[in-house]
């Protein structure tokens, strides 16, 4: 008899350990408001723990990064540096300082076409109540625009504003940073295959349940809502991000002022209507979507293959301009001519 309850005892060790082995990998979904957006984060795991465990570590890393780098918050790191303008360095958590490092590095490759420094004009601007400044109050301000005059010191970690009156915002880089950051949590919690999503930034790795990859839609900007897309694009290890003169904008005259302003003009940039952006890293697909509105088709395509990020650019006549390299890699659906249609 105990011998038999030993062998009973085995055979279900054995048959529970395979199953164990064997169970079948689901998408598990969750979401969050962060950083003024939704954030959602899909993994792929064998286990509802580990997924919800991991997601849960990721959100919380996104919240961290929230509170070092919020323009809004008297707390934050980013509105210590702002109030120092002019007068002391103020030193910074390594995030906040790779953050800003990545930021300079951006406008530097971009020609000052993303300046973290523009928010003190874009913020005379008011979407809500759809109002725009004088032009004298722009020529006032615009002086205070210039991403030079942000000191960052490596070896004491601290950044400075060289002039009173001088801010940063890293509204325009922070949601790509954050998806990447993330994403390292959730691999370091095991998660085989992850896609995150905050708001237009999106950043993904691994396959889905199948063994097929993570696929996205780029919204047309003259569409009706989220679901009217313009392309579909499959992401494995990839990021992508958009930037469009849809997002925050009011109609004046029959003119459209939107929240994409360029730092040399301190008016909302003219010429296109979004841009997508695909690479390996949030933190640059995000940067440089803002980057290429504001420098337009032509300069814009060009920094894009300079820098080996691929880019879908649409121009104020609904027209698809793309790097050659992103041409074999995206479904376009039969509404807009491309650069090809000639």
């Amino acid at each position: 008899m105990k011998r038999f309850l030993f062998i009973a005892f085995n055979l279900l060790l054995i048959l529970s350990t395979f199953s164990c082995n064997w169970r079948k990998d689901e998408t598990y979904r969750k979401s969050e408001f962060l950083l003024d957006t939704i954030v959602t984060i899909t993994v792929v795991s064998d286990s509802e723990r580990k997924a919800e465990d991991a997601m849960d570590k990721a959100f919380a890393e996104i919240k961290r990064l929230g509170k070092l780098i919020n323009f809004f918050s008297p707390d934050s790191e980013i509105s210590a540096i702002n109030r120092n303008a002019g007068i002391s360095p103020v030193a910074v958590s390594p995030d906040t300082y790779t953050l800003l490092e990545r930021a300079t590095e951006i406008s530097t490759e971009t020609g000052g076409a993303f300046d973290m420094t523009v928010g003190v004009v874009v913020n005379l601007y008011d979407f809500h109540n759809k109002t725009r400044p004088s032009d004298a109050l722009i020529r006032e301000k615009l002086p205070l625009v210039n991403f030079r005059d942000l000191m960052l010191n490596q070896d004491k970690q601290t950044a400075f504003l060289r002039r009173k009156g001088m801010t940063v915002d890293a509204g325009g880089i922070a949601k790509g940073y954050a998806a990447d950051r993330a994403i390292e949590v959730l691999k370091s919690a095991g998660i085989k295959a992850a896609l995150v999503a905050v708001a237009g930034d999106i950043r993904a790795y691994g396959l889905k349940p199948g063994g097929t990859p993570w696929r996205v839609g780029i919204r047309d900007p003259r569409g009706k809502g989220m679901d009217d897309i313009i392309a579909t694009l499959e992401l494995r290890d990839m990021a992508i991000s958009t930037s469009g003169d849809y997002e925050r904008f009011f109609i004046e005259n029959g003119k459209r002022y939107h929240h994409l302003i360029d730092p040399k003009t301190g008016y909302p940039a003219g010429g296109v209507m979004g841009v997508t952006i695909v690479g390996p890293l949030g933190v640059y697909t995000d940067s440089l979507a803002t980057a290429l509105f504001i420098s337009g088709i032509d300069k814009g395509l060009k920094i894009a293959g300079t820098l080996g990020y691929d880019a879908l650019m649409i121009d104020k006549t609904g027209k698809l301009h793309m790097t050659d390299s992103l041409k074999n890699k995206i479904t376009l659906q039969p509404r807009i001519k491309t650069n090809e249609d000639e």
